[in-house]
């Protein structure tokens, strides 16, 4: 698997979709449960700068995890806590917030060896039985797919 491509895949879905719901909708609700166009990238900019900080603790640099521990720590309501952070932010800034997330992920996957991307356990909280190539597919491929999906339906029903 490359997993940069994998992951640049799901990226360019995911603002393809976003660009197809025009910014002066993006406050309309209903797009994912109550959330939003901008709520949904709030959401997804939380999980790249999540990618951000795991990928760092992957490749060995000793830097803070503040949105990997709220993660752990808040369990289910990570998702609307971190969507709540960003509530004050403008469009253009969440997505920004996003994109620059996203340049930091594939500047760490390029540091990193093909065998971390395979090593079982790698990342013990999310599970023994996982490598990082599953968490990239599941909880970010996969996840921004899905979104593009419903912002594809929303931007359908406009």
């Amino acid at each position: 698997m490359n997993a940069q491509d994998v992951l640049k895949y799901g990226h360019f879905t995911f603002l393809g979709s976003v660009e197809r719901v025009p910014q002066d909708r993006w406050q309309e609700t209903g797009v994912c449960g109550s959330w939003s166009t901008q709520d949904v990238v709030a959401h997804l900019a939380s999980y790249e700068v999540l990618l951000v900080e795991v990928l760092a603790q992957v490749a060995g640099q000793n830097l803070p995890t503040p949105t990997l521990d709220a993660l752990i720590r808040d369990g289910n309501a990570f998702n609307d806590i971190q969507v709540e952070q960003r509530r004050g932010m403008d469009a253009d800034a969440v997505v920004a917030q996003y994109k620059d997330a996203h340049q930091g992920v594939h500047h760490i996957m390029a540091t990193l060896k093909p065998k971390q991307f395979t090593s079982k356990g790698i990342l013990p909280w999310y599970g023994a039985d996982y490598s990082l190539d599953d968490y990239l597919v599941y909880a970010f491929y996969g996840h921004k797919r899905e979104h593009a999906a419903e912002l594809n339906v929303f931007a359908d029903r406009l």
